[in-house]
């Protein structure tokens, strides 16, 4: 089984508008609304390429019951934990000339219901696959990544992390199995900016010496770039598009790249399928549907194992 975590999930309120004006009434021209956290997305996108996976986090009050109710019906298991207070964060996202975002705080997280989230976390089983996605908000703790993959330890579940600077670096000491910057986040971990493929490369072996066993870097429209443990470099082209909405195509890549790995075992196939779903997602309006992604694949879908 596939699980991940989401620890401040949201319902996005994505709205259209032709121009926002501030201190007016502004009417918008079209509206949706979608269960958001990088984690959730990461789940969407596993259901739509057959993977079934199971969405843990927290939910509070009824915006937190409709969120886990939108992920089912995208075809997710979710067990996400109750909170007793506060609601499940608002996003509004209104997108008219500029893009705007007004991202809610969520609710505060329990030291009971983090409790909690560990001991679903420790019946995970060798085989099973484990990604952690995103940012924490202020009222957990700040090793609660190194925490959970302490727990972890010796018990042959796979450990994708996708986060930024020292949340990725200070689980790199757990070897997780996967590990996804793109390649700004992977220039501020070495405070310098990366100008070539060389310099991205070399700096994805020095995360590997800390401990990562695969490093993809995104590089959104040049591509991605991947350093496995077997120490090959590959490199992969996205293919050709307008981009619409950059806004979960990260997380698509990652569920792309396990998806395809856990499909053939080749991390040749899993990079192809991660940039295809990353960059089906980057040219539509939300995440990808399954016959978008196929769209972007090279080659037939049955190489996939789709």
């Amino acid at each position: 089984m596939i699980y991940t975590v989401t620890f401040n999930p949201s319902l996005d309120y994505v709205v259209q508008a032709g121009e926002l004006q501030p201190g007016r009434v502004n009417r918008t021209t079209e509206e949706h609304i979608y269960p958001g956290g990088k984690g959730n997305n990461v789940s969407v996108i596993l259901s739509n390429l057959g993977h079934k996976s199971r969405a843990l986090g927290f939910k509070a009050g009824f915006t937190g019951q409709q969120m886990e109710r939108m992920l089912e019906e995208f075809g997710c298991y979710t067990d996400f934990i109750p909170l007793e207070d506060g609601l499940t964060r608002i996003n509004v996202k209104v997108k008219a000339k500029e893009e705007t975002e007004i991202n809610g705080q969520g609710p505060v997280i329990t030291e009971p219901a983090i409790e909690e989230l560990f001991r679903k976390l420790d019946a995970l089983e060798k085989g099973d696959v484990l990604v952690l996605a995103g940012s924490i908000p202020n009222t957990l703790p700040e090793d609660i990544y190194e925490k959970i993959m302490e727990r972890q330890q010796g018990k042959g579940v796979r450990i994708a992390v996708d986060a930024t600077k020292d949340l990725l670096v200070n689980v790199l000491k757990y070897s997780p199995f996967l590990i996804k910057p793109n390649n700004h986040e992977l220039g501020e971990i070495f405070g310098k900016e990366l100008k070539s493929d060389e310099e991205i490369v070399g700096h994805a072996k020095k995360l590997q010496e800390m401990g990562a066993e695969n490093v993809l870097v995104s590089m959104a429209g040049d591509g991605a770039i991947l350093v496995t443990e077997e120490g090959k470099t590959y490199k992969k082209l996205p293919p050709k598009g307008r981009v619409v909405n950059s806004v979960g195509a990260g997380d698509s890549m990652v569920a792309g790249f396990v998806a395809g790995y856990l499909n053939t075992g080749d991390y040749v196939k899993a990079l192809e399928l991660g940039t295809a779903a990353g960059s089906a997602t980057a040219f539509v309006s939300w995440l990808a549907s399954r016959g978008e992604i196929v769209e972007k694949l090279e080659k037939p879908a049955s190489e996939y194992g789709l």
